[in-house]
């Protein structure tokens, strides 16, 4: 199992090296994360009390302090995950900089001034000037130096402790340079005693001349100054989750019998029925029972236009309600809430490291020791080279006080956590650090059609009317028909009815009312014969269908359903129906084809509607006919070819490719299997949010690449200038001013991963891709049905013949090869009936044969090119 432990002591990347090492070599623990950014650990380990007590006391041993963070109950409080927001830690952490930046300024001030005042020709303080002021002087640094050294204690408790514990840090590095200048001061002020005790001025003076006092107070304020600017970026990197926390409401007002009660969101179970006013936000997630509104969703999906919301529709908790009144019953709470379940995948994503992040550790690992090395390296030869202790310990406390493994630590998870906050605000989640790198790398994107490229569900898109027969009554006798039925297409054509023929009386009585297997139906409406379905269904009833049956072969290449519809033995016209492409698709492929990502389209769908589909949005590749297997095996595929994949899909029948590709992308609206299984979840359901989160991948990869080129960068040149490098061309290092400079260098680690902060999705291409549809409305329709009718294309005035004689059947028999299963037989089945003229279709999968009952008009190239447009080879028998 998985759980996280609050980290105290860490101040640096050798710090999270140290505890995770340790935590990792108890038995029982399977793996170990730690976050120095946020003072956390995550620990996978058997579950056992034992070994979570042998884990702190392993911790404890190493030299920090750890503690189980509290679990929240089963069916938890909301707003309970993360346990504390991170804000409140981050504004703690800054206090306390504050506080002792305060202090040690107070103190540093005076004590830089009558320190090296004198040398810089400013003005002397009356009573400590001169050679006869010099032991007043000297004990008023030193009493202004012991306040610096005493709010700034921790340093030295927390550094010889891990020293003493052999995993030095950060602190071991600060708390030796200043101990040490503060130890060989107070030599010298006994030196000083002495001297005056000996009435000897000149070897009072030589002692002073050793006081470091300014140096050791110096260093802990200039490090103060940079830890407090550190501190409050950090806690500028936590905004996002801040964000989301702060995002569901305190109250929500309940049905509690006849009353409305006004209650602590906490306090909201499943099932209790909470009203939401215009205005109001939320609460938690739920189905609409009663009255309509509409939402702004934007803090949940980054969609920013709001959203019709009627009974039976979701809601969820932290949207607000912009227009409108409803009654929603709670169906999930506290930690089961959408909102709830986005803080905890940024949470996790922004505790869990990417592989860069690995190179890093181990190289923090062995870095304070190596620095400490390189220090008495540096004491020794200086005291070899020049002879003089005092040089010599110049140079030692300038490397111990200007290496910086905290801008090493803070490299990566400072970025990684901006970046996925930033993902997060626009609509991209991203369950892991690893993936948000590994998106970095991609080179292949495979995208399921249904409901990724698609919309997934049936809507109309053409209609086609017959010379001299009006629009609304085509669509009053098709509703009355259609809506009789339960098929997909019959619920495209009510709901497109419904939505943009308001004014239409579509609730006429079909009497009569009969299905016919493989052909369509059949009805009285208003004492009319009715018939709406495929070419055969027409050809059964002698009905002449003309130019109609061109226009439904056009269609059909264009991966559109056509259904005819006649009375009385005279077609009326065709509906076209199709799943439609999301607007933004193409746009998406575009996108990515700039990036340098090529695209496969992977479908279960029929050849000619898949390649329809991917002409329309122009990817590289498509494959159809695939079952679920299939696919992973196609992703494996390319993998084994060299390629970099990420898969997008949304079902069920996508997860094993979801799994199996390097990065998993769920669509939002998909099923709960695809969205476990994939590492990205794009909850605007958006495609164009894939080329959005490989942008948002390179762009962190790229500020990490920055931060750790400046970490390395800056200790490799500034810890041998301080070493005395270049004292031979008058170059040297003051300890203050190498303590400075390793305090500004976290600063510009964490302040460049706050640009991430302001980093937008590329929009390039997107804007070509829109288009203005013609509204077509009729005077007095409202807005709704002007909407719904726009992407429709109607067409009158086609002509089709007055009446049909009945001509002769005959029964025609083609040889197919490559049918493998009966889902060849159906595509091959489909691909017959679809041909005008064709009144049965009969296929034998086992003979190889598709038999053929049609008029003798029916030529056999026709059938033998329907059967080849599925993928089949052919021969008449």
């Amino acid at each position: 199992m998985k759980e996280t432990f609050d980290i105290q002591g860490m101040t640096c990347a050798a710090c999270s090296s140290r505890v995770q090492k340790a935590a990792a070599g108890v038995p029982g623990v399977a793996e170990a994360s730690v976050n120095l950014l946020k003072n956390s650990m995550e620990l996978d380990f058997d579950g056992q009390d034992a070994t979570a007590a042998a884990v702190v006391a392993a911790v404890e041993k190493a030299g920090y302090g750890a503690s189980r963070r509290a679990k929240a109950p089963a069916g938890g409080k909301a707003g309970s995950v993360p346990a504390s927001a991170p804000g409140d830690a981050a504004a703690k952490a800054i206090h306390e900089r504050f506080v002792q930046l305060v202090v040690s300024i107070c103190f540093s001030v005076p004590l830089f001034y009558i320190a090296m005042g004198p040398m810089l020709g400013w003005p002397e303080v009356p009573g400590l000037d001169g050679m006869a002021n010099m032991m007043a002087a000297t004990v008023t640094q030193l009493l202004l130096c012991v306040p610096i050294l005493f709010v700034n204690r921790r340093y030295f408790v927390v550094g010889f402790k891990t020293l003493w514990h052999r995993s030095p840090n950060m602190d071991s590095l600060i708390a030796i340079g200043s101990a040490a200048s503060f130890a060989y001061s107070l030599v010298s002020v006994y030196k000083m005693a002495w001297a005056f005790g000996a009435m000897d001025m000149e070897a009072a003076h030589t002692a002073m001349n050793g006081l470091y006092l300014d140096s050791a107070g110096m260093i802990l304020a200039l490090i103060d100054l940079g830890k407090y600017f550190e501190a409050r970026a950090k806690g500028k990197t936590t905004d996002a989750i801040a964000a989301l926390m702060d995002l569901a409401p305190k109250t929500a007002r309940v049905q509690r019998g006849d009353a409305e009660v006004e209650v602590p969101t906490e306090d909201v179970q499943v099932g209790d029925r909470v009203v939401v006013r215009a205005g109001e936000s939320v609460p938690v997630d739920g189905r609409v029972v009663e009255g309509a509104a509409s939402l702004d969703e934007s803090a949940i999906t980054g969609e920013p236009l709001p959203v019709e919301k009627n009974v039976g529709d979701r809601v969820t908790g932290a949207t607000t309600s912009t227009r409108g009144w409803f009654i929603m019953e709670a169906t999930a709470t506290g930690d089961d809430t959408t909102l709830a379940g986005i803080i905890r995948l940024v949470d996790e994503a922004t505790s869990s490291k990417a592989p860069i992040e690995r190179m890093a550790d181990k190289i923090a690992g062995v870095f304070v020791p190596a620095v400490m090395g390189i220090a008495a390296v540096t004491f020794v030869v200086w005291m070899v080279v020049a002879g003089d202790f005092a040089t010599a310990l110049n140079h030692c406390i300038s490397v111990l006080v200007i290496s910086c493994p905290c801008a090493l630590g803070l490299a990566t998870p400072t970025a990684i956590m901006v970046g996925t906050g930033r993902g997060a605000a626009n609509g991209i989640l991203i369950k892991s650090a690893e993936s948000l790198e590994g998106a970095c790398a991609l080179d292949y994107v495979v995208l399921d059609k249904t409901g990724t490229v698609t919309a997934g569900t049936p809507q109309v898109t053409d209609v086609e009317l017959v010379a001299g027969v009006d629009a609304r009554d085509l669509i009053r006798l098709a509703a009355a028909l259609e809506r009789k039925s339960e098929h997909p297409l019959a619920e495209a054509v009510c709901a497109y009815a419904d939505e943009a023929w308001p004014g239409v009386d579509v609730d006429a009585s079909a009497e009569g009312f009969s299905q016919v297997a493989g052909g369509g139906l059949l009805a009285r409406v208003d004492g009319r014969a009715v018939a709406a379905g495929n070419a055969r269904l027409m050809g059964e009833r002698h009905v002449a269908l003309g130019a109609l049956a061109g226009r439904a072969d056009a269609l059909a290449a264009e991966g559109k359903t056509a259904l005819f519809f006649a009375a009385d033995g005279r077609a009326l016209g065709l509906i076209a129906v199709a799943d439609p492409v999301k607007p933004t698709s193409a746009a998406a492929v575009a996108r990515l084809r700039a990036m340098g990502v090529k695209t496969l389209l992977l479908t279960g769908d029929a050849r000619i509607t898949a390649e329809a589909v991917g002409v329309r949005v122009g990817v590289d590749d498509v494959v159809a006919g695939v079952l679920p297997d299939q696919k992973e095996v196609r992703v494996r595929e390319l993998q084994q070819a060299g390629h970099r994949v990420a898969m997008v899909g949304d079902g069920i029948n996508d997860a094993p490719a979801l799994a199996r590709a390097d990065v998993g992308i769920a669509i939002g609206a998909g099923t709960d299997v695809a969205i476990s299984s994939a590492d990205v979840v794009l909850m605007r359901s958006d495609p164009a949010d894939v080329a959005t989160a490989i942008e948002l991948s390179r762009a962190t990869m790229r500020n990490i690449k920055q931060n750790l080129f400046w970490a390395l960068f800056y200790n490799a040149v500034c810890i041998p200038v301080a070493a005395g490098a270049l004292v031979g061309e008058g170059i040297t290092l003051n300890p203050m001013i190498g303590a400075a400079a390793m305090g500004f260098s976290s600063v510009f680690v964490v302040g460049n991963a706050l640009r991430l902060r302001t980093w937008k999705p590329s929009e390039q291409l997107a804007s070509s891709q829109a288009k203005a549809a013609p509204a077509a409305a009729a005077a007095g329709e409202d807005a709704r049905a002007g909407a719904a009718r726009a992407g429709v294309s109607i067409r009158t005035g086609i002509e089709v013949p007055e009446n049909e004689s009945k001509e002769n059947t005959m029964e025609k028999t083609i040889k197919v090869e490559g049918m493998m299963c009966k889902h060849c037989v159906k595509h091959v089945a489909e691909a017959l009936e679809g041909v005008a003229g064709v009144e049965a279709v009969e296929v034998s999968l086992e003979a190889g044969t598709a038999k053929v009952t049609c008029g003798d008009a029916v030529a056999d190239e026709a059938l033998l090119s329907a059967v080849r447009a599925a993928d089949y080879e052919c021969e008449m028998a």
